[in-house]
């Protein structure tokens, strides 16, 4: 039975259980239809121009309510063609943005129940519930004790990378300059590699570090385009000799453009030893700590004061959920902490005989917030810890083969080595010194792209122009990988032979 119109004479009930139901199995229906027919869409809508969805719709927001029915058909038929398909088998850009029934089933109670634990009196069991799930998932990915609560330090679950870097900036900032005072911030140096993702640059401006104060520090193939420990330790070096201060150092476990590693220990050994503020961000690769082969890539994480990963990027979560740990929630909390009279919660001091409440608004740079530790909490019960490993390593097995395929074939060469499920390629120059090799991948990745059965994006590293091949999809199965490699060589022998000819 469909939805009705609403009747303009009375206000709408919106929470109404009846149409409550109704209407979310209509977009259950039409979600089950869409993930049924994904595979047929092109992934990409390459042909569209900007403005074509705005000249679709009408000029005003309607008077009146509409049915629900209407509302997805308009989704259909305007909306489903003009997005690019994120949870495609065929999607290979950027890297996945994992979704899953669990996933959705607990986004749907975090909407449904659409609590604001922003303090622990706002819903007790959500903040508790977090504070929970974080220690499980720092547990799974092998981090040691002094960044989870169980062992003195905490987490918390943001929306992104961005929003954990803004935050443990400021709690580094705030920290130094408890000691050097305010008028110090112009000497504070952040340190990163130029791999490291450029959310870095755009936070320490955001917490006043002078742009001519962020260090770049530059990677080669020979170090595997990780950060070198001594080229750090040498540009800090230089920076305390001319009477700056070292603040904060980034080491990213799986960089954005060709998924390279940072080594932890080594940095975190320089950090340590000039004072500085150790960030290890894993936001995509972390995921692949929870199968014990890849938590050597973590070796020297107690040596970092915070930690972050993204499932929602490789662990069936979907969007949007990003881990934080801390070794020191106080540091945290100190940079970020306010105080109003209208959010004090009466009677959640703790006690010898019962903790503190933990109150998140103190964790974060938004006041409000959403229930996301229950939408991680169903996706680890859902699936397990056996479960999830059982999907990582289905993605790392299809990139190592598709590696193998890139490297047999005389045409095509890998760039940079492979550590999890980011494949970075090229079409070989065809002779020393071909200046045309850039424009020939380009034209190749344009033609898979606009065939509509695969995506993929590109990277520059030292020089060269790179395709990406980043798996990962939910639905992303060898085949779909085998497909790809077939539409590349074909796409390949097509833009070869016009540049033969």
């Amino acid at each position: 039975m469909g939805s009705l119109p609403l009747d303009p004479t009375t206000s709408p009930r919106p929470l109404d259980p009846e149409a409550f139901a109704g209407e979310s199995r209509a977009v259950l229906e039409f979600l089950a239809e869409y993930y049924r027919d994904v595979d047929k869409y092109p992934v990409r809508a390459a042909s569209l121009e900007p403005g074509r969805l705005r000249a679709l719709l009408p000029t005003a927001a309607p008077e009146w309510g509409e049915p629900m029915e209407e509302v997805l058909e308009d989704v259909r038929r305007d909306i489903l063609p003009g997005l690019t398909h994120w949870q495609s088998p065929g999607f290979f850009a950027y890297f996945p943005m994992n979704a899953s029934a669990a996933g959705f089933a607990g986004e749907m109670l975090s909407a449904g129940l659409n609590v604001v634990p922003f303090l622990w009196a706002a819903s007790p069991a959500a903040a508790e519930l977090e504070g929970v799930v974080v220690d499980w998932m720092g547990a799974l990915l092998g981090l040691p004790s002094r960044l989870l609560f169980s062992g003195g330090g905490g987490g918390v679950l943001q929306g992104s990378t961005c929003e954990a870097v803004v935050c443990t900036l400021a709690a580094a900032r705030d920290r130094a300059l408890g000691r050097l005072g305010h008028e110090g911030i112009m000497r504070l140096v952040v340190y990163a590699s130029d791999q490291t993702h450029a959310t870095f640059q755009k936070g320490a401006r955001l917490v006043g570090i002078p742009p001519a104060n962020f260090r770049v520090v530059p990677t080669s193939a020979a170090s595997g385009y990780g950060l070198p420990a001594d080229a750090v330790r040498a540009a800090v070096e230089r920076d305390v000799a001319r009477g700056l201060v070292p603040l904060y150092l980034c080491a990213t476990v799986g960089t954005t453009g060709l998924g390279a590693v940072d080594p932890v220990r080594e940095l975190g050994e320089v950090a340590r030893r000039h004072g500085m503020w150790l960030h290890v961000d894993a936001a995509y690769a972390g995921s692949a700590a929870v199968c014990p082969e890849f938590q050597c890539h973590l070796d020297g994480a107690e040596l970092a004061d915070s930690v972050s990963m993204n499932p929602h990027k490789w662990f069936l979560t979907n969007m949007d959920c990003c881990c934080l740990w801390v070794a020191s929630p106080a540091a945290l909390t100190a940079a970020l902490s306010t105080d109003p009279e209208y959010l004090r919660d009466v009677g959640a001091n703790g006690t010898a005989a019962k903790p503190a409440a933990i109150d998140y608004k103190d964790w974060q740079i938004s006041l409000s917030r959403r229930f996301r530790a229950i939408k991680l909490w169903v996706v680890l019960r859902r699936y397990g810890a056996a479960g999830l490993r059982a999907h990582i390593r289905r993605h790392v097995t299809a990139a190592k083969w598709f590696e193998r395929a890139v490297a047999a074939d005389e045409r095509f060469e890998v760039v940079a080595p492979r550590r999890f499920s980011l494949v970075c390629f090229r079409l070989r120059p065809r002779l020393e010194g071909d200046g045309t090799v850039d424009d020939v991948n380009r034209e190749l990745l344009a033609a898979v792209n606009e065939s509509g059965r695969a995506f993929m994006t590109h990277f520059v590293v030292d020089g060269k122009f790179v395709i990406r091949l980043a798996i990962g999809g939910a639905s992303t199965e060898m085949r779909h990988v085998r497909d790809v490699w077939e539409l590349l060589q074909h796409k390949a022998e097509d833009v070869l032979q016009r540049y033969q000819s």
